[in-house]
């Protein structure tokens, strides 16, 4: 959208602000003269200012722009935000509108996330997320991905960031989980860019598979920290959408399926929460499912809170078992307390399995069919003795012995 065109808008939208509403229907069919979409836009702004939408403190041109972005995101392709400019659409989701976008004082290519309007109009909220971006974009580390600049334009607030070419890890789990190889490499990475982030007092608190971005050649760039705190009240995502909802104890924000116990119950959360997030994620790696999954977003809550994930296949190593489970301990105090050691524990798993010294099955597994088997041939062994036995007996009564 040109910026004559909210010009256009703008003017038609005071003009309107000016009249009686039961004047407003034939004047703005008349100024609109036939352009439906024109209409639709100037209308989607008296029903904001009637529902109580301050617009005398912010310019029309800014509100609009908002608005228009948030419900249009395809209005942006080929503007310029900022000094940037929109190339493409790379998704959309309860956190923003990610775009593909070119910057071209550095000639690099970016990512753009547009936030939505409703998380960033608390000044309070903004600001601790400003901070936390600010934060979060000195990290310096090959697992996270690296935050550029943090701008406004037309009443639209932004985030640039690395542009990363691949899919998420959502995209890349297969619906029978992962190899064990590939598990244990991208999860690794993801396990040192936590810590890295634990390490200066930075947490996450939105962590899945959608926010982690696996690259074609298996590097792992995480995204969004601090995002969290900027989540939207409802989300059309179902029961895995970023969500925020309320209960006694405050507010709960994050992705419903992979909150810990304590972010379900709007518990301040620290560091272990991102370690049982992490859990479920690694238990989705290496099964396909999800750890915690009902039919809604509270039923999905109560699993969390009161249910433990269904037992994973035998295929799966007894150690790499016991990492998934101590990760999605619920008693805070009872789980992995530094990502620290939960990464050097999968480092060690990794090691032993590109030497193939980790068993494939479960220790245990293989060791109790091969006494099943024993058994079995111990059982046959047995049989047939006594059925020798019982021929020769036989044969001695049926031709006695003549003396």
């Amino acid at each position: 959208m040109t910026p004559d065109r909210w010009q256009q808008i703008e003017k038609i939208y005071h003009s309107a602000l000016e009249l009686e509403e039961s004047q407003r229907v034939a004047f703005l069919e008349k100024a609109c003269a036939g352009d439906e979409a024109l209409r639709q836009e100037v209308e989607s702004l008296l029903r904001s200012e009637r529902s109580g939408n301050s617009f005398i403190e912010e310019p029309a041109l800014e509100v609009a722009g908002r608005i228009f972005a948030q419900e249009n995101p395809e209005s942006l392709l080929g503007q310029q935000l900022g000094s940037y400019q929109i190339l493409s659409l790379l998704g959309t989701g309860g956190m923003g509108v990610v775009y593909k976008a070119r910057d071209p004082r550095l000639k690099r290519t970016v990512a753009i996330k547009v936030l939505p309007a409703d998380q960033v109009s608390d000044p309070e909220r903004k600001r601790r997320f400003v901070q936390e971006a600010r934060a979060a974009s000195a990290l310096n580390h090959p697992n996270i991905i690296t935050i550029y600049d943090i701008g406004s334009e037309g009443g639209i607030d932004f985030v640039v960031m690395e542009y990363v070419a691949g899919k998420t890890l959502g995209q890349r789990i297969p619906g029978k989980g992962m190899r064990l190889d590939k598990t244990l490499k991208l999860s690794v990475q993801m396990a040192d860019a936590l810590a890295k982030a634990h390490s200066v007092g930075i947490i996450h608190r939105d962590l899945k598979p959608t926010n982690v971005m696996v690259t074609d050649d298996g590097l792992v760039k995480v995204l969004d920290f601090g995002l969290a705190k900027l989540t939207a009240v409802d989300s059309d995502e179902g029961p895995t959408g970023t969500t925020q909802l309320q209960t006694e104890e405050g507010t709960i924000a994050g992705t419903v399926s992979y909150m810990s116990p304590e972010q379900a119950e709007g518990k301040k959360v620290d560091a272990r929460s991102d370690i049982f997030s992490f859990g479920a994620v690694l238990y989705e790696m290496v099964s396909g499912q999800k750890a915690f999954q009902g039919e809604s977003k509270m039923s999905t809550l109560a699993a969390i809170l009161n249910k433990d994930p269904k037992p994973l296949s035998t295929t799966i190593p007894r150690d790499l078992e016991k990492v998934i489970s101590w990760c999605l301990r619920k008693d805070i105090h009872r789980r992995f307390q530094h990502m620290d050691d939960v990464k050097v524990a999968l480092e060690e798993l990794k090691k032993e399995s590109d030497s193939g010294a980790l068993e494939a099955t479960r220790p245990g597994v293989a060791s109790r069919g091969k006494r099943w088997w024993a058994g079995v041939l111990i059982a046959v062994a047995v049989a047939v003795a006594a059925l020798g036995m019982a021929g020769w007996l036989w044969l001695s009564r049926s031709h006695p012995t003549v003396s």
